[in-house]
């Protein structure tokens, strides 16, 4: 494929406005980079799933022939992935770089003969370097985003079911987009909840801070993989939480992230609709109440959150966690604004309309959209907490 890097015969003088701001070419070329992005998205993912990433952080550098090797992976298709990857800057390559072949007696390197130059390609060393190391394998790290490209293939299975809920209102539910979008949505949330939430974020809010401090009873409303009701239990040890999903693979999934760090013992999960809750044996039982990262799903939210106030305790109070929108509608918007409508096309909203009726609110819930639901919940206030965070916004509500 042949992309030309100026205008098109016959198209308008790179000087034409398309209305944006931007030339006919510059915007060409922003939607070209784009493709080299996704493009890259999807090596990463291969890089991830196959466990390339691991294997070059682990034991690198390392030859095509020894990455798959160490990967149980066809050496043709791991060579094509390391040459891409170099090619991009997510590798370095050590010698040889080039081939001395002449044509008559080497074939390509993306062959699959015997010649020269296919000799130097399988003899290259590739070296994934610290710091990319970090953002691709690190699971702990607040740099990690090697998860995105797994909710970006995830959504990307469900295209066709999506286009087709364009059409009709309907939507595509959260458990059809699989294995890829829950891990990645969990493999997301770990880092900032085990290394971040209890340490830095939770303490910034003072009145919050000092209930979880003397112990107390917290409901964990939309746990997902459990990350947040963990870290919770881990950094204030008087606490006791119960994670809510209806999601039953996230809460098995949640169980096992409990048990692993040890806090089984003061941590419970089940995939239970928080209405059913509040109308039964919690009501009334929680001093504090939190939603993580899961209000802006809800196809009714004004139920939940009356649930939600429902189950906290005289004097208690409900935490929402949500995206850091802007306030109103910008366009052009910021990153933040892109990514967030870019979650909200293939994921959150099409979630949100999968079950009827729905609110539809998508990735990007303002912060007066929260209040009115708030409201309609019987919620008396709700404020926004001194909690600084470049991607998350805190809201207390009380009742």
């Amino acid at each position: 494929m042949t992309v030309s890097t100026g205008p098109a015969a016959g198209s308008p003088a790179t000087g034409t406005g398309t209305g944006t701001g931007m030339t006919v070419a510059d915007f060409a070329q922003r939607v070209f980079d784009a493709v080299l992005g996704a493009q890259e998205i999807q090596a990463l993912y291969l890089g991830d799933r196959l466990g390339y990433y691991t294997a070059l952080a682990a034991g690198g550098p390392l030859t095509s022939t020894e990455l798959a090797a160490a990967t149980g992976s066809a050496e043709r298709y791991a060579r094509e992935w390391l040459e891409h990857q170099a090619v991009c800057g997510y590798l370095t390559v050590q010698a040889p770089v080039t081939d001395q072949a002449s044509d008559s007696d080497s074939d390509s390197d993306s062959g699959t003969g015997t010649g020269t130059g296919d000799a130097d390609a399988l003899s290259r060393r590739y070296l994934l370097p610290s710091g990319h190391a970090e953002v691709l394998t690190d699971v702990d790290s607040l740099n990690y985003l090697a998860p995105f490209a797994r909710f970006v293939a995830g959504a990307g299975r469900q295209l066709g079911e999506i286009v087709t809920a364009y059409r009709t209102g309907g939507g595509v539910s959260w458990e059809h987009f699989g294995a890829d979008a829950r891990e990645a949505q969990a493999a997301m949330n770990r880092p900032m909840f085990l290394s971040a939430l209890c340490q830095e974020l939770l303490p910034s809010a003072p009145e919050v801070h000092a209930v979880l401090t003397a112990g107390a009873r917290v409901a964990d409303i939309g746990c997902g993989a459990g990350w947040s009701a963990v870290a919770i239990a881990r950094a204030y040890p008087g606490v006791t939480v119960d994670g809510f999903d209806p999601d039953t693979v996230a809460i098995r999934l949640a169980e096992r992230n409990a048990a692993g760090f040890g806090v089984a013992d003061r941590v419970t999960f089940a995939d239970i609709d928080a209405a059913d809750l509040a109308d039964g044996d919690g009501a009334g039982s929680y001093d504090l109440v939190f939603a993580f990262e899961c209000v802006h799903d809800m196809p009714d939210p004004v139920a939940v959150l009356d649930a939600a106030r429902r189950l906290l305790t005289d004097g208690g109070s409900m935490i929402v966690m949500d995206e850091r929108c802007a306030e109103t509608f910008q366009a052009p918007g910021s990153e933040l604004e892109r990514l967030l409508y870019g979650y909200s096309l293939t994921g959150c909203l099409p979630d949100g309309m999968s079950r009827q009726p729905s609110v539809g609110t998508g990735t990007v819930m303002r912060p007066a959209t929260l209040a009115g639901y708030a409201e309609l919940a019987g919620f008396s206030a709700t404020s926004t907490l001194p909690v600084e965070h470049d991607f998350f916004r805190f809201y207390r509500l009380v009742p």
